[in-house]
């Protein structure tokens, strides 16, 4: 049986992605390897909303193709979608598959293989003539004419999958045009998942035995606008609640404007819904808001936060940062710093400006050095480390409700707070467990998302 190695790379988004990928590649007839060395063919989904996250992807293509040379590559995702020839002039790369036909991924695999019978199955002798890719091995279209969204998987088993909190993908694309920003030119138009699709894959997770999920999108409070009849967000997590029994629903990012008072009342209201509210920033000076094509101005943000505060008194507030973007004076980045530091944040994810190209950014005058923007960025995560720790500090003593994320070898069980706090709870437990917990010490950790160890706790 062909094994296939799959390395997904950036956001929730993409994850989702790679998870419906996965779910095909195992439909098709091909097993599962940790390990590229082991594998006949490894998928790539790629990110590219930075110049690292291009480098990343380049440095796995050259490690796969060192350490095993007979391991077919298939680079999909947004980087394959924005510099097919540039990836598929990488020795080792057999595949290049835009975003506009990541659905095709498992089908060209499984083709490759046809002497598999499972493989034959998967794939009919027609839709292998219509497979062939042309003398470039691209398979890369138009992105805006691109209709089709892939939902996350719904997995058969929580063992199976090995997760504990699944993202569901219920939007993709994106109708904005920020000046910095190449994704609606790799993901498309604005494009939902049906409700009656979201409501039957949120079932399906139930049934598999999952008790929290995260609703991701690429700007995921759009959901809903693009059909026939429009809708809003509000009412995708309002049928959430009330068509399906899932114990925790977690909202990945939502742009600020889509943050209504609808959605804080029902955010704060619901003991279902995570009180978690990660909002994109990206810059506190409004000048550099304007320079962005941002829709909103630094005051309306920060009311929005305001709101979330009062409604939910001990919700995680996050915001992405974004520092060095052309034009940003050192009286512009204090500007947006002095923001940053008089709002109720509880973490941020700072990131250094990148220059994408076709961006109406990266023709703009007033570049900032490298290593200037790396100082401010370094500044930023100095100022949230600060906020970010009397916000746990106000924890300590109290009970809060966790999932259980995986055991330790030190004695500990890893979990995470109904308002994203990561735990440390004594004792082993088992994975996917709602627990109450007591927390009695702050043991380290740091200011960003993804911290390991912000609490040592106790269950109850």
């Amino acid at each position: 049986m062909p094994a296939y190695y799959l390395e997904n790379f950036g956001c929730r988004a993409t994850q989702a992605d790679g998870g419906a990928i996965e779910a095909e590649l195992l439909g098709a007839g091909l097993s599962r390897h940790e390990a590229a060395t082991l594998a006949d063919v490894a998928v790539l989904n790629t990110c590219t909303v930075t110049a690292s996250a291009d480098s990343d992807a380049r440095a796995a293509i050259r490690r796969i193709h060192r350490e095993n040379p007979e391991c077919k590559i298939m680079v999909t995702g947004c980087y394959a979608q924005r510099a097919p020839a540039e990836i598929a002039a990488l020795p080792g790369v057999t595949w290049v598959v835009g975003n506009s036909h990541k659905s095709l991924v498992a089908k060209i695999a499984a083709a490759s293989f046809v002497s598999d019978s499972n493989a034959r199955n998967f794939v009919s002798l027609d839709q292998l003539r219509n497979l062939s890719l042309d003398d470039s091995r691209m398979l890369v279209g138009d992105i805006f004419a691109h209709t089709e969204l892939l939902a996350a998987p719904v997995f058969e088993s929580l063992e199976q999958s090995q997760r504990t909190r699944p993202n569901l993908k219920v939007q993709d694309g994106c109708n904005n045009r920020c000046s910095f920003c190449v994704i609606p030119f790799v993901r498309g138009h604005n494009r939902s998942l049906a409700l009656e699709s979201v409501l039957r894959e949120v079932d399906a997770l139930v049934t598999a035995g999952y008790r929290e999920i995260v609703i991701s999108g690429i700007n995921l409070g759009r959901w809903g606008r693009d059909f026939a009849t429009p809708t809003r967000f509000e009412n995708l997590l309002r049928s959430i609640l009330e068509q399906t029994s899932i114990e925790r629903v977690r909202i990945s990012s939502v742009e600020p404007m889509d943050w209504s008072e609808e959605l804080i009342d029902l955010v704060a209201g619901s003991p279902r819904i995570c009180k978690h509210a990660h909002i994109p920033l990206q810059s506190g000076s409004d000048r550099v808001l304007r320079m962005m094509h941002r829709r909103y101005r630094p005051w309306h943000y920060a009311e929005r936060i305001e709101k979330i505060r009062a409604a939910m008194p001990d919700a995680a507030i996050g915001a992405d940062v974004m520092v060095g973007f052309p034009g940003e004076t050192e009286e512009l980045f204090e500007e947006s710093r002095d923001f940053i530091e008089n709002l109720p944040l509880t973490y941020l994810h700072v990131f250094t400006y990148s220059s994408r190209p076709g961006t109406a950014a990266a023709a703009m005058p007033g570049h900032v050095p490298v290593q200037v923007a790396r100082q401010r960025n370094e500044i930023l995560r100095e100022l949230i480390a600060k906020k970010n720790l009397a916000f746990r500090e106000s924890f300590v003593g109290k009970r809060l409700e966790a999932i259980t994320l995986h055991s330790r070898n030190d004695g500990f069980t890893e979990s995470l707070t109904n308002n994203f706090v990561k735990l440390r709870i004594s004792g082993t437990h088992a994975a996917n467990q709602l627990l109450v917990a007591e927390l009695v010490a702050i043991t380290g950790g740091c200011a960003l998302f993804g911290c390991h160890h912000c609490y040592c706790a106790k269950r109850l």
